[in-house]
């Protein structure tokens, strides 16, 4: 009778402790993947601004300070729309993310409810004997 006890309490233990392994998976997965975003991310704007830099180092009279200036928008618009794309994606990673936790959640919702059932037929059989 104890054994048969032990074994449900370590069955119980196995289904309970699932969801929380499934979730330290996600977890690390999704840092993984917003590390390497974020690292890409910063090399892209260091690129942006190094070409900015050269771009005003190479300006050595009047005209080349005209196409220069006149340049600006151009890139002004460039950053502007590559900072609302990373916004995008970064809001996309989230929800995909915020997802991926409520059906963890969800499971261990269910799994909460049937091991609750699964521990009272247990315990009733046990004083029934």
């Amino acid at each position: 009778m104890q054994e048969n006890i032990l074994n449900a309490f370590a069955e119980q233990a196995k289904t309970m402790y699932s969801p929380m392994s499934k979730f330290n998976s996600l977890f690390v997965e999704n840092m993984e993947k917003l590390t390497e975003y974020q690292i890409n991310a910063v090399k892209s704007y260091a690129e942006m601004g190094l070409s900015q830099m050269k771009s005003a180092a190479d300006v050595q009279d009047l005209e080349s300070m005209r196409t220069f200036a006149s340049s600006q928008a151009e890139v002004a618009s460039g950053m502007n729309k590559k900072i609302m794309e990373d916004v995008k994606t970064l809001s996309d990673m989230t929800m995909e993310f915020k997802t991926q936790m409520e059906g963890i959640m969800e499971e261990m919702r269910n799994t909460a409810a049937e091991t609750a059932k699964t521990t009272a037929k247990t315990a009733s059989k046990a004083k029934a004997a």
